[in-house]
């Protein structure tokens, strides 16, 4: 479906909540010239909601909790690049971070509670910004001594909110550039180790662009090059042994990927510019297949049928089945703010 704005969506956040009949999806999504849209009822009516002064900012990042608490995290140089939370649904916008140095980027932002978060923003003074919260309300940098330093022209991209993966005390981040690596810090930020990746890279437009979970040890990284978005080779990669070690995928994706995300069970779906993929299987043995052609940047699921992602020009698909390769999706959408047919 498409929104009718004049927005390029990258972030998109699920969560299940109460909306006095019971249980439903509340999906929030934001991307280009200050747009956030929220729907409380599963995608049947959207509200469009703004930040004062952020008009002309690209949310490039979305965390949600409920119909009323999340965070918003604009990309740009500069204090164009902020971090917002609301806790009323999206009537007010607190501005809790920017930084005016001009190098000063974020390109992705993840919880673990309502109060516990990070962000993760290209390097300062050599090394990788990692920002958080323990309190939901005042972010820092972390102090990483131990990080490996960046390599010349290293970053992180603000493709789909979703290069940089945290659980528990673990925090994993996937990089590009010169090489494609995944940074790891089992203890919150206070250590850190690096591994490459044989992830497509050695320019500017490749490298991994986002990281996902199944289990406990399996993680799974997709990207490529976005400037050259059919080719196939080294667009996914998988790890066994919680990031140590990397190898490609047998049966790789149709091609760059900016978005992947997983359920329990080494199920994942893999979003980008010339269609969508399903993996399923074993890690050692899955195979990715293809189930459509949009153009979409990121992708949120929240079990294997439930799920939503968002692209160019307004668009937001729900997948109702992605195991069995069906999609859903709601058609002729008009503005946000009004009621959306449920087809």
């Amino acid at each position: 479906m498409k929104s009718g704005l004049d927005t390029n969506l990258r972030g998109v956040s699920v969560v299940h909540a109460p909306n006095g009949k019971g249980i439903s999806e509340v999906v929030w999504a934001s991307g280009s010239n200050g747009v956030i849209l929220k729907s409380i009822d599963e995608g049947k009516t959207w509200q469009g909601l703004q930040v004062a002064g952020g008009e002309a900012l690209d949310f490039r990042g979305i965390v949600a909790f409920n119909a009323n608490v999340a965070f918003v995290m604009s990309s740009g140089d500069g204090e164009k690049s902020r971090i917002y939370k609301t806790m009323d649904g999206g009537k007010t916008w607190n501005l809790q971070y920017t930084d005016k140095s001009k190098e000063f980027f974020l390109d992705t932002i993840a919880c673990l509670t309502e109060t516990h978060c990070f962000a993760l923003g290209d390097p300062m003074d050599g090394r990788f910004l990692v920002l958080s919260t323990t309190d939901g309300e005042f972010w820092g940098p972390l102090l990483t001594p131990s990080m490996p330093a960046a390599l010349p022209t290293e970053g992180a991209f603000a493709a789909s909110n979703s290069c940089l993966f945290v659980s528990g005390k673990e925090i994993f981040f996937g990089t590009g550039g010169p090489a494609a690596r995944v940074f790891h810090s089992p203890d919150s930020g206070h250590t850190w180790t690096v591994v490459e990746t044989p992830i497509a890279h050695g320019n500017a437009s490749s490298g991994i662009f986002s990281i996902a979970r199944t289990k406990q040890n399996e993680i799974v990284v997709v990207g490529g090059n976005y400037q050259d978005p059919k080719q196939a080779s080294a667009a996914a990669a998988y790890s066994l042994d919680g990031g140590k070690s990397w190898q490609l995928f047998e049966q790789q994706p149709g091609g760059y990927r900016s978005s992947v995300a997983c359920h329990r069970g080494a199920q994942c779906v893999a979003v980008g510019p010339n269609g969508e993929d399903v993996s399923s299987g074993k890690l050692t043995a899955a195979f990715w297949k293809p189930t459509d052609a949009l153009n979409l940047n990121a992708v949120a699921i929240m079990d294997v049928k439930h799920g939503w992602s968002v692209g160019p020009k307004g668009t937001i698909a729900r997948f109702i089945d992605y195991t069995g390769v069906h999609r859903g999706t709601q058609r002729h959408l008009q503005h946000p703010a009004s009621p959306l047919p449920d087809k």
